[in-house]
């Protein structure tokens, strides 16, 4: 356990539940975990006890990747973690595969609505569509493969021919993990509050990380589901890919952390990857800690013209597969970015067609 984490509460330890199975964590509250086909292998999922037009049941929050392994424990699920009552809705906090992949399939497999917010839905069900071919040769990954994703890489200084290739090869990545997508959907937004079998949810939206992320608040409970905006043990991405190649979404997502400074410092903590805790605001205190110090480093990096793929090394001092390296190499350009649009750093384009940022 790092020091950052030893700062941070874990009211249930190590407990965590099994495969196929739920567990309690407040009254009508239960905690799932699903298996992720990636270095980060898990995802929490959660129950709601609700009730909708006078029937009993279910809300599920975030649905996991489209895999037959997952549709098989969430079959296992049904029988064993609903107390024979149905699920009623599927509320998914943002588009990401691991939140939305099978919610097509829950939502077909119990005849519910889908709840989402409206920017998320719409790329999901976009992106989940594309033919192989919509992007040309190898289509596109949705910003993490194809190679549409692999020019945008290679413009900021990826050059490892054996990566490159990796990154080709991942044109279908996102529909291979999200096939599909309902026909409509329930529009969530900031500010909205959901009755959940009785108990409002406030809905807490954040960017940068994801387009419009949905962060769900019961006050009655304390408890937040916080999605990929606040983690225990790792750092939220945030990233830079080619189908916004001049974002600037590090400072949305840190100022959309200060959106949760109102909650109670004893909050329960839902988080997508981890196990929850208490200590909101000093994990908070943290990230905007860690993103200053990454900030400088990088700005001290660009006394000569740098590309991220220079600075990949700096933020991210490990061996990186394919995957992860389409993040650090979104990542480092996220810092640059900052830099540049607070015009600290200039960007210049070089003879070579790569994309170099130099301190002012």
């Amino acid at each position: 356990m790092n020091p950052n984490e030893l700062k941070l509460h874990y009211p249930l330890g190590k407990t965590m539940p099994e495969p196929g199975h739920a567990m309690n964590i407040a009254d009508g509250v239960r905690w799932i975990r699903m298996p992720l086909p990636f270095a980060l292998d898990h995802i929490n999922l959660w129950l709601l006890r609700d009730r909708i037009d006078g029937r009993e049941g279910w809300t599920i929050v975030d649905c996991g990747v489209s895999r037959e392994p997952v549709k098989a424990l969430w079959e296992e699920l049904f029988k064993n973690a609903l107390d024979d009552l149905p699920v009623l809705r599927v509320l998914v906090t943002h588009m990401h595969p691991d939140h939305v992949g099978l919610a097509h399939w829950l939502c077909e497999r119990w005849d519910v609505p889908l709840w989402m917010s409206m920017t998320d839905f719409a790329i999901a069900r976009l992106w989940s569509r594309q033919p192989p071919s919509a992007q040309g040769d190898g289509g596109s990954g949705g910003g993490t493969g194809g190679h549409v994703a692999l020019r945008h890489f290679m413009r900021h200084g990826l050059s490892d021919p054996e990566t490159q290739d990796k990154i080709r090869e991942r044109g279908r990545y996102y529909p291979s993990l999200v096939p599909d997508m309902p026909e409509s959907f329930h529009r969530i937004m900031n500010g909205d509050h959901i009755n959940v079998g009785g108990r409002e949810w406030e809905v807490i939206v954040g960017y940068g990380h994801a387009p419009e992320h949905v962060s769900l608040y019961s006050e009655t409970q304390q408890i937040l589901i916080s999605g990929d905006m606040v983690l225990p043990r790792i750092s939220t991405n945030v990233s830079v890919f080619d189908f916004e190649p001049d974002s600037n979404p590090l400072p949305l997502y840190l100022n959309s952390l200060r959106d949760f400074d109102h909650l109670p410092a004893d909050t329960l903590v839902l988080p997508s990857h981890g196990r929850p805790f208490t200590g909101l605001h000093e994990r908070i205190a943290q990230q905007l800690a860690h993103h200053a110090e990454r900030l400088e480093e990088v700005l001290q990096a660009c006394s000569k013209p740098t590309t991220a793929g220079e600075i990949v090394p700096l933020m991210f001092q490990r061996e990186l597969d394919a995957h992860q390296l389409t993040f650090a190499m979104g990542e480092a350009l996220a810092h640059l970015h900052a830099l540049w649009y607070e015009g600290k750093l200039k960007r210049e384009v070089g003879a070579d067609d790569l994309i170099r940022f130099v301190r002012v």
